[in-house]
């Protein structure tokens, strides 16, 4: 059983990393453009407006960053330091606890994407990608002048 988690743990952190991306991507596409739902409130962010388009901007971006798995841990850095900007910023007015103040869905995306930074993209991602051709590249590369006399020495 043991040995079935441990090999199965990168397509379970890449499930993970997808449905977090997902969710924020979502997000950002409600208060930009409204869709697939109408933002709170009724109305999307104003072009440029701080920090509700910018925040959607990042929602965006990262959301769909961490779907595909590219920049995974930058990503989440980013998406991770907003959701807590957000929740300071617009939630912990109206109460010391999540619950209070309406803010569980910005501590759960910060957390979650908190996670993602340190265990980073897991399988099925565009970073495992361009790890193993980066791996593979250096396995191939031709040596630099003067490291082959030193081994021969």
């Amino acid at each position: 059983m043991r040995t079935w988690l441990t090999n199965s743990s990168a397509y379970v952190i890449a499930t993970f990393r997808i449905v977090i991306g997902f969710l924020f991507l979502c997000h950002g596409t409600t208060s930009l453009w409204a869709w697939p739902a109408e933002p709170y409130g009724g109305n999307t962010a104003e072009f440029g407006a701080w920090p509700g388009w910018w925040g959607a901007v990042i929602q965006v971006v990262c959301g769909a960053a961490l779907i595909v798995g590219f920049g995974t841990r930058l990503a989440a850095f980013l998406g991770s330091g907003s959701m807590a900007y957000a929740y300071f910023w617009s939630h912990q007015a109206d109460g010391a606890l999540p619950i209070q103040n309406d803010g569980e869905s910005a501590a759960l995306f910060c957390w979650a994407m908190f996670v993602l930074i340190f265990i980073g993209s897991g399988a099925l991602s565009v970073d495992r990608i361009l790890e193993r051709r980066r791996a593979a590249a250096a396995d191939v590369a031709p040596a630099t002048p003067g490291e082959s006399e030193l081994v021969d020495a």
